[in-house]
């Protein structure tokens, strides 16, 4: 098989029709989309470039599938628009987010030119042994990559692996990205050996880092490119002489029964100590085949776990999930075993239907790989079948077994390019620093190469703005990635002669505030309270603590997580009357805090109240500053989620009564908001706790969802209707609804999506939730809320609430209808989740099968 599968080969795009700038930055192109007499989006009206709405402005291009025709144009108007404001940072951002556009468009000899200038850029700059330098390093390197200039690109990597280990704790998982990335470049320049190395070294950070490595996703990334190097390192030791896996693909007893047409474990006894041509055993061979045999069940060991963790994590659904799938079909293949491989292809389909349709070069290529393996699945069954007297005629005859043979080893393996020179190093999955084009694009492979590739979920190495000063005039938000429900927990680094002090950025964030002090009307949209965290966070917060706490720089979290509407980003003008403006929270150890707290939080407490145009509004009494329930401020990690769960971090696995004691609402606000920065990595380890529920936990909640939505809504809401009780009535249609909005992010998972906030909330976050691709039961939220609409009417009808005089029957009837509809709705899905065997629509009557899922025997565990 020439590749793992097709959603990780690569498809080349057309080039655009333009050219790239030329030295002195003008745009050179015969459109002239770039001017460099003409400010783009990202210049402000005194003449400085203003990144965040570069960066807001790139995002949109792609939000909207334009990238084709305005990404390039938009990207070189902003460098000319950087330079001529003479705005270096901003310059080096640009720069990085287009070399990750112009690699994934492959092309390769307009990105050298940019890669040269990023480089002397930063150099120029002075930012030597800065993040900010390492992920210049890095996205450099993996340009070089993608053009095949493999001796540049190894020796960038090795520069970026030197300044990482010299900027970053040893167990970093961007560490742990450098290694894959060394990795690739091993394996597409031939050597599998060392790229399994590095693989292994990637491992162990991973291991290390991860506060649940059974459920981590860039763990099961890094076991499938560990099972694919371990495939490539057997194959070529077969073509060096050992054969235990062949040009082809395969193992030596799968091409040996071939061969034969005899069953797989004949053809295996006759493999090893097979007498050679000088008549003597061929001891070295057997050795290499049963060395490389044990390569290839460890690689398939290394699939199966990255599978494990995908359903660990609930995570089926993911587009990524279909790569694994198909790195696992391609070690079935080389061992031989053909229906395994059908089977597996068969599922990768059936996700990358799911998450991209049909009409896909994803789709296509791993329809074509799974048709290869199912050609070979049939033929290996009608030999197993008891092809008893064609095996003794091939064995009788040496020659045409010879021919066999040969013919069989040149047999090719399925491929995801016809006629594309087979390769199984660029199957692996890719990790690497990701630019905001490549991640805005990702998941859509008709259009994106690069998005067929697995990136390193969760540890981006490109800094929006990887040496933005602290001020307001150069900083930038930090932009979501996609629809997630969390920001990345990434410090943007100072660059070397641009740190602020707290003095300066106070003075320059006046100025700013001065400028933005009007009311806003119309139109207008508010900044968002997590923004303006953040904002207030780089500007006052950060230059705070190098200025009087340098030594803790290294150990602080800050973010902004708990309660409020702005962790959940619901907030809006009218949550500005309470509890609302700029603040944020500094997490620190026990340790920590005992040392600097009281000092910090006084420090804290004395930053500006009003930024950004905006003031502290009232506090309530419950989140009074000074209050034991304050909202921002100073807090030991443990402290602060035990005041928010009663646990200082999630209970163990092994504990589930303790989990279901814990209401979903509650472990939304322990998992909420934004984590701004987190060097320690304490916080963000202990707030990821609470998003693992266990799956027993989760399946035992499914089930009393389905219990309670059948008893409320399928059983008592038509009885309580018949009775005239219109507020029982009211009350079962509220419980059925409750417990149907849960029901939708148990089932999407909540270490994906989240858990449901409280009652405020929870709609607005169920709403969120329908509107992400590839959500599951995506359309129930429109009829929960068309079933609220009715309520009214069904439950106390008649003319004064819009019945005409027709009386509640007409509502009751159609709330019974959208009832049974839903429930309809999520039997099918139990179904497609193989948590059910049964139609019966009736909810009541699922509970038993989706218990029986569950693993543990704890009582709590089960309705009965």
């Amino acid at each position: 098989m020439q590749t793992a599968m097709a959603a990780m080969s690569v498809f080349a795009p057309a080039a655009a029709s333009f050219m790239a700038p030329n030295a002195a930055g003008a745009d050179t192109a015969a459109n002239g989309t770039a001017d460099a007499t003409i400010a783009g989006p990202s210049m402000r009206a005194d003449g400085t470039f203003d990144a965040a709405a570069f960066l807001s402005g790139l995002d949109a291009i792609f939000d909207a599938h334009q990238a084709a025709t305005k990404a390039a144009p938009y990207l070189e108007q902003a460098m000319i628009d950087a330079e001529n404001a003479g705005d270096d940072a901003g310059l080096l951002t640009v720069l990085n987010e287009t070399m990750g556009f112009y690699r994934s468009q492959g092309w390769h000899d307009k990105n050298q030119w940019i890669v040269q200038r990023a480089l002397e850029l930063a150099a120029r700059m002075g930012i030597a042994d800065t993040e900010a330098w390492t992920t210049t390093l890095i996205n450099a390197a993996t340009a070089m990559r993608a053009a095949k200039h493999y001796d540049q690109a190894l020796d960038l990597y090795r520069q970026a692996q030197a300044s990482a280990e010299r900027t970053l704790p040893r167990t970093d998982r961007r560490l742990a990205a450098l290694h894959n990335n060394l990795s690739m470049v091993y394996s597409e320049t031939g050597h599998p050996r060392q790229a399994e190395a590095e693989l292994r070294r990637a491992l162990s950070i991973l291991e290390q880092s991860s506060p649940n490595p059974d459920a981590d996703l860039d763990m099961a990334s890094t076991h499938t490119n560990l099972a694919l190097v371990l495939l490539d390192a057997a194959r070529v030791a077969g073509e060096a002489g050992g054969n235990a896996v062949n040009a082809a693909g395969e193992s030596t007893a799968a091409n040996a029964a071939k061969a034969t047409d005899a069953p797989r474990d004949t053809a295996e006894s006759q493999t090893i100590g097979k007498p050679n041509k000088a008549g003597a055993a061929d001891t070295g061979a057997a050795k290499t085949a049963t060395a490389d045999t044990d390569a290839l069940q460890e690689a398939n060991a290394h699939a199966l776990k990255a599978l494990d963790i995908y359903r660990n994590g609930r995570l089926e659904h993911s587009a990524h999930y279909a790569s694994a799938l198909a790195g696992h079909a391609q070690v079935c293949y080389a061992l031989g075993d053909y229906a395994q491989a059908v089977e597996r292809y068969r599922q990768a389909l059936a996700v990358i239907d799911e998450c991209y349709g049909r009409d896909t070069d994803y789709y296509r290529t791993t329809e074509a790989n799974l048709r290869e393996a199912q050609r070979r699945a049939q033929r290996q069954e009608q030999r197993q079948a008891g092809r008893a007297e064609r095996y003794e005629t091939a064995h009788s005859d040496q020659q045409t077994k010879d021919q066999q043979t040969k013919d069989q080893q040149t047999m090719p393996f399925p491929e995801s390019n016809p006629g594309a020179t087979p390769n199984p190093a660029t199957s692996k999955l890719e990790f690497q620093s990701k630019s905001a084009a490549e991640h805005s694009r990702e998941t859509n492979p008709a259009t994106n190469p690069a998005s067929q590739r697995k990136f390193f979920s969760g540890t981006r190495l490109i800094s929006k703005n990887p040496c933005a000063k602290a001020p307001a005039a150069s900083a930038s938000f930090s932009r979501n990635q996609g629809e997630s429900r969390e920001e990345l927990a990434q410090q943007e680094p100072q660059t070397a002669g641009t740190a602020t002090t707290a003095a300066t950025a106070q003075t320059e964030a006046q100025t700013a505030a001065t400028a933005q002090t009007k009311p806003q009307t119309g139109a207008q949209t508010p900044v968002s309270g997590l923004k303006l965290a953040r904002e207030y966070w780089k500007t006052y917060g950060q230059p705070l603590i190098a200025e009087r706490y340098p030594q803790y720089r290294g150990r602080i979290a800050a973010g902004l997580v708990g309660h409020g509407s702005e962790c959940y980003s619901f907030d809006d003008a009218i949550s500005r009357d309470h509890d609302f403006g700029p603040r944020f929270c500094l997490w620190l150890t026990d340790d920590d805090y005992a040392a600097i707290g009281a000092q910090l939080q006084a420090d804290y407490e004395a930053l500006p109240s009003e930024f950004m145009g905006c003031a502290r509004s009232d506090s309530t009494p419950r989140a009074a500053r000074n209050g034991a329930n304050r909202r921002d401020g100073v807090f030991r990690i443990g402290a602060f989620f035990e005041s928010i769960t009663g646990y200082r971090t999630a209970p163990p696995a092994d504990r589930p009564h303790e989990w279901l004691m814990l209401d979903e609402s509650t472990l939304a606000a322990a998992t909420n908001g934004a984590v701004f920065a987190d060097p320690l990595g304490a916080f963000s380890a202990a707030r990821q706790s609470f998003t693992m529920m266990p799956d027993d936990v989760r399946l035992s909640l499914i089930s009393r969802r389905l219990g309670m939505m059948a008893q409320s809504g399928q059983y008592n809401v038509p009885r309580m209707l018949e009775r005239g009780d219109g507020a029982a009535a009211w009350l079962a249609i509220g419980e059925f609804v409750d417990a149907a909005a849960s029901l939708v992010f148990l089932i999407n998972n909540p270490v994906s999506v989240g858990y449901p906030p409280y009652y405020k909330w929870r709609f607005a976050a169920l709403r969120r939730l329908s509107r992400r691709m590839a959500t599951r039961l995506a359309d129930v939220c429109e009829q929960l809320e068309s079933l609220l609409r009715l309520s009214s009417a069904a439950c106390y009808g008649g003319a004064g609430f819009g019945e005409g005089g027709r009386g509640a029957a007409p509502a009751a009837g159609r709330i019974h209808e959208t009832i049974e509809h839903v429930c309809a709705e999520v039997v099918a899905e139990l179904q497609r989740e193989g948590l059910t065997d049964s139609d019966e629509t009736f909810l009541e009557w699922q509970r038993p099968y989706v218990e029986a899922r569950i693993r543990g025997t704890d009582a709590c565990l089960h309705s009965m």
